[in-house]
């Protein structure tokens, strides 16, 4: 009984200190800022979650799951263009997919909300959360999983 509390007491006051509580610290500075209130009459609820406070949608909730017309993917908050359609593909996962970003227009920095270390996205015009970014994508080309909140995106068709 007494190892038992010897191992247990240590780990429960490690186990409050965590890392998962300890919100990166992001120094980026972007070329369009906002203060809170405006972004807030610019986006809708859900969209202010995801893009301003890395929030997550529920998976399988977005339309642009299904979406598999031609053309680009850009911030909704700003309208940079982050995807390109022919790199979209179907994970499974319940969010849109893709195995590569538009170069320069996405930032990526740590996360470490959950207790474990993964490659945050965010739109390098305006710091809008995207979602993250996994090794599990397919191998045969980037071997990388963008995956992304649909309600982060816009799609603007091609032409």
């Amino acid at each position: 009984m007494k190892t038992f509390l010897y191992l247990f007491i240590p780990m429960f006051f490690l186990s409050c200190n965590s890392s998962a509580q300890k919100k990166p610290i992001k120094s980026e500075v972007f070329t369009i800022t906002k203060t809170e209130a405006e972004w807030k009459t610019q986006l809708t609820n859900q969209e202010f979650k995801v893009l301003r406070t890395s929030g997550t949608e529920p998976a399988f909730s977005s339309p642009l799951n299904e979406n598999k017309g031609r053309g680009t993917y850009v911030c909704k908050a700003c309208e940079t263009p982050l995807f390109k359609s022919e790199h979209k593909y179907d994970s499974g996962s319940g969010w849109p997919s893709f195995d590569r970003e538009i170069k320069g227009h996405v930032a990526f920095s740590t996360d470490r909300d959950l207790g474990y270390q993964r490659i945050e996205e965010h739109c390098a015009t305006c710091g809008g959360h995207l979602g993250h970014v996994f090794n599990d994508g397919p191998k045969n080309t980037t071997g990388k999983r963008h995956c992304v909140n649909g309600v982060a995106l816009k799609f603007v068709p091609e032409n």
